[in-house]
């Protein structure tokens, strides 16, 4: 059953990847975040009384407040970069950290996963760079390179961090940790607002984009602590990171973009690794 939340996770996140970029594309982007956020807030209160597992353990709330941290670093990282250096350098290294971080500490914390798992693990992690790769890069000098690699890692390594922290809490503590990790983004993104004095307004182009943004995010964190809870965290990680799947797809169909020959050779190496981790 992990394996399903975990492709769900994986789809839900590149929707919502695809709707936030739509969204920052028509409207600033941290009022963006900030009311995405509150609608993915939203979304997780609903979620918790629905299945409501009682009040939460002191734990689980730090693990989440340092999820919510670690995740909203990585965006501004990551927005950063691509607004400065080179998205071929950046999108690829944030996609590939992101991934193996929790496999290593999964790997740390027991994960042992059988011979097909390691084998289709192998073959996604060529494919989340190549799903992630940009032909856009042009060309620049090592210093411009060396920046956009730096971006990457931080970046990689604070959605790495983020996914980590929620798979600590306990089975027990139900969404209460996602309530945690939100509320910390939103507050660290406020606090950014306030300090350039940017007003929490989202163009009325942007607007439903922006709320499909919150509610897709929300759903993918909800279906990663369902896969996490129920299984490995270094499978869930790596199959969760091809999140950059359903977001090419949306660019073709909606935009026309072409999938390109690396990004096809992607999807397939994906589809393989996935067959064969279903088959661990």
């Amino acid at each position: 059953m992990f394996l399903l939340y975990a492709i769900g996770s994986a789809l839900f996140y590149g929707l919502g990847d695809f709707s936030g970029g739509y969204a920052a594309g028509k409207s600033r982007i941290l009022p963006v975040l900030v009311v995405s956020q509150g609608f993915g807030l939203v979304t997780a209160v609903m979620a918790l009384l629905v299945s409501w597992p009682g009040l939460p353990g002191g734990a689980d709330l730090v693990w989440g407040l340092a999820g919510g941290l670690a995740g909203s670093f990585g965006i501004a990282v990551l927005y950063r970069g691509l607004a400065q250096g080179i998205v071929a350098i950046i999108s690829p290294t944030a996609a590939a950290v992101n991934s193996i971080l929790p496999v290593v500490v999964g790997l740390m914390l027991g994960d042992r996963p059988g011979a097909r798992a390691w084998i289709g693990m192998a073959l996604c992690i060529p494919a989340i760079f190549l799903l992630a790769s940009s032909p856009q890069g042009g060309t620049s000098g090592r210093k411009h390179a060396m920046s956009s690699l730096a971006h990457g890692l931080a970046a990689g390594m604070g959605f790495g961090l983020f996914f980590v922290a929620l798979s600590r809490p306990g089975v027990n503590s139900g969404f209460w940790p996602l309530i945690a990790a939100r509320s910390a983004s939103i507050s660290a993104a406020l606090v950014l607002m306030g300090i350039r004095r940017e007003p929490v307004a989202v163009n009325r182009e942007g607007l439903i984009p922006t709320i499909l943004a919150g509610i897709l995010d929300m759903a993918a964190n909800i279906l990663f602590v369902l896969a996490s809870n129920s299984g490995m965290l270094s499978i869930v990680a790596v199959i969760v990171s091809l999140y950059p799947a359903p977001t090419v797809l949306m660019a073709r169909l909606v935009f026309k973009q072409r999938i390109g020959v690396a990004r096809g050779i992607g999807f397939a190496l994906s589809l393989a690794g996935l067959a064969l981790i279903s088959l661990k």
